[in-house]
């Protein structure tokens, strides 16, 4: 049922008719105020729609003339009861309630999205708020006042530079209901998709399937020989995509970015790029090539080409930033990647720096009045431009693979690239498992990349499986150098890739559910009809495994030894293997309950009602193929 009560648009500021404010009273927020400090000739327009136990607010601002959109900001609070955590979609401080004095979040279409939740330490939601706003640039907060323990909340839109128009419309979103905290966060990232109309592109299997990436192993040191050689190896361990990164197209190893922008292959690292391609699709590996987009480095040819066609010079990255608003900027990049894709066969691209598309004070096109552009949003033309190139590069390979990272994430990113990775966190498999998580709550049906997992060759076969465990809930992306990792290492990677793609349904596409935030994700579930599986990360997390209506997989990811399953009912038969998937015995009975079980570091648990029709003959591989 929607109830809709309207607003209207009046003036509270005595003796400014410059300016706008007023109040909309009752929403589960309190009183919700609007206001305006220059409005000029804009008039707003706003109501309030109850929809199942949320609220909507919608906005509409209109102007008989086309002029920038004035500057409006959106306030309320309310108690802070039963509330003590905050997340959002990059939350990396564990999710603390921080003081209203404390700054403001930001979102566009290559930053993050507009969305947060207030939940209490029992994983239940208090209060998610989202804004249908998935292009422009949305400040931000849920925040503390110290005096009364107040929430504080609220949106300010138009405080970046942005391009003339004659009307603008959005919708705020506020629920307070009594959710499971992750399954409000799910629900209100589909709804900005739905609202702001974004439907995500085409994601094919392959998005799904484990990946090699040459960043960490090699960084800009890159051979075709050598990538080969690294290929062949990846292949006969399950990976069945390979991204090449940066280096490919310099002499260069000082990981900057000055000689980005021509775009031409180092024929001393690649003497014959097509044939090399080739050789890695041989091995059973698609291939995929970094470009850093908006880039145009100082020491290439192509820089003074595009001068005058800058957001901005950055000294420190030696290169500048493309403007997409000049279409002779779009059909430069877009073509770029076609010519690639066709004359190397490549199965896909890594766009990478696409959060570089910003400004850096004012806007450069409004003292030149836009001269030579034919967009004037910034927004609107980076949005024009990842669809000509999405368009221009599927009508040559429909399920072309496309990578996106952090924090480039949100709806309208979607709509051209169908692998979500993980920003940059080496060696850190904490980070990995939170930014893992936060990806698979909004990013909807595409495929959640782990950032590349690399450890050290002399660490503990057991220690190896640890990131690979914090990972599993994503596409694993492995970026180390397999020709030194000893072969109990292999083994484990060999194993864990082979469950996580007899599990991929129930891993990467099931129902997925989150514990507590604000301890650093310790559980993380994911279900579908035939199983339920969990990963564990602290020791002593308690694993509510559910009704054993299907089979319930625990990983252990902790670190020591042993599991803490909650069971509604004795289970028929439990199996236990170790980091390398071997079979555990002397496995003591398992009652309704708590229960220890004696899992290992870097193992599992395999829980069923009751013992199968057929069991697994003993064996270390038997017993692999019925787990």
């Amino acid at each position: 049922m929607v109830v809709v009560s309207l607003v209207s648009s009046f003036v509270l500021a005595s003796g400014n008719p410059a300016s706008f404010e007023t109040v909309v009273k009752g929403t589960c927020a309190g009183d919700v105020r609007f206001s305006c400090a220059k409005k000029a000739d804009w008039t707003f327009d706003i109501r309030r729609e109850s929809v199942g136990g949320t609220d909507e607010l919608v906005v509409k601002l209109a102007s008989p003339k086309e002029a920038v959109p004035p500057r409006f900001e959106v306030s309320f609070a309310f108690p802070q009861r039963d509330m003590h955590h905050l997340w959002t979609d990059f939350a990396t401080d564990g999710g603390h309630m921080k003081p209203d004095w404390s700054g403001w979040r930001w979102s566009d279409l290559t930053h993050g999205q507009p969305l947060c939740a207030v939940h209490n330490g029992n994983n239940r939601n208090r209060f998610t708020m989202a804004c249908s706003e998935a292009l422009k640039r949305v400040e931000w907060r849920i925040a503390l006042r110290e005096e009364n323990c107040l929430v504080i909340g609220g949106l300010r839109f138009f405080t970046a530079p942005e391009a003339p128009c004659r009307e603008y419309e959005v919708r705020i979103r506020f629920d307070p209901r009594d959710l499971f905290w992750s399954d409000a966060v799910q629900e209100a990232a589909a709804w900005i998709a739905k609202t702001a109309k974004l439907a995500p592109c085409r994601v094919p299997e392959s998005a799904f399937d484990p990946l090699y990436s040459t960043w960490y192993s090699f960084h800009q040191d890159v051979f075709a020989k050598d990538i080969e050689e690294e290929c062949t190896r990846a292949a006969a361990m399950g990976m069945k995509v390979l991204i090449v990164d940066d280096g490919w197209q310099t002499e260069d190893t000082n990981r900057g970015y000055a000689f980005c922008g021509d775009w031409e292959v180092s024929r001393r690292r690649f003497p014959d790029m097509a044939a090399h391609v080739k050789r890695v699709q041989q091995t059973g590996l698609k291939y995929m090539v970094w470009y850093s987009v908006p880039f145009i480095g100082k020491k290439s040819a192509n820089f003074n080409r595009f001068k005058g066609r800058y957001l901005y010079v950055s000294d420190a990255r030696g290169a500048g930033v493309l403007d997409p608003r000049f279409p002779e900027v779009r059909e430069f990049l877009t073509g770029i990647y076609v010519n690639a894709l066709k004359e190397w066969n490549l199965d896909g691209f890594k766009l990478d720096f696409i959060d570089s598309f910003t400004f850096q004070g004012a806007d450069p096109a409004v003292k030149q009045n836009y001269a030579g552009r034919d967009i004037r949003s910034l927004p609107d033309a980076v949005n024009r431009l990842m669809t000509d190139i999405h368009a221009a590069l599927t009508a040559i390979k429909p399920d072309l693979l496309l990578e996106f990272r952090q924090l480039y994430i949100g709806p309208a990113i979607r709509q051209f690239g169908n692998m979500m990775r993980a920003t940059d966190c080496p060696g850190d498999l904490q980070l990995n498992r939170l930014r893992i998580a936060n990806l698979r709550l909004t990013a909807g049906r595409s495929a959640v990349h782990a950032d590349m997992l690399e450890w050290h060759p002399s660490d503990t076969p057991e220690g190896a499986a640890r990131p690979i465990l914090s990972a599993i809930f994503g596409v694993i992306q492995y970026s180390m150098m397999l020709r030194n990792l000893p072969a109990p290492h292999q083994e484990v990677i060999r194993h864990w890739l082979d469950f996580s793609q007899r599990h991929r349904q129930t891993l990467l596409k099931g129902a997925f559910r989150v514990y507590h935030p604000e301890a650093q994700y310790p559980l993380l579930e994911a279900e579908s009809g035939a199983e339920r599986i969990f990963g564990v990360y602290t020791s002593g997390t308690v694993v509510p495994c559910g009704p054993l209506d299907k089979p319930v997989y625990v990983l252990n990811g902790t670190g020591t030894d042993g599991l803490i399953a909650d069971l509604p009912t004795a289970p028929g038969r439990i199996s236990v293997f170790d980091a390398f998937g071997n079979p555990v015995t002397g496995i003591p009975p398992v009652a309704a309950g708590l229960n220890r079980i004696p899992v290992p570091s870097g193992g599992y648990v395999r829980i069923d009602k009751s013992v199968p029709a057929n069991p697994p003959p003993s064996g270390t591989s038997a017993n692999r193929a019925n787990s």
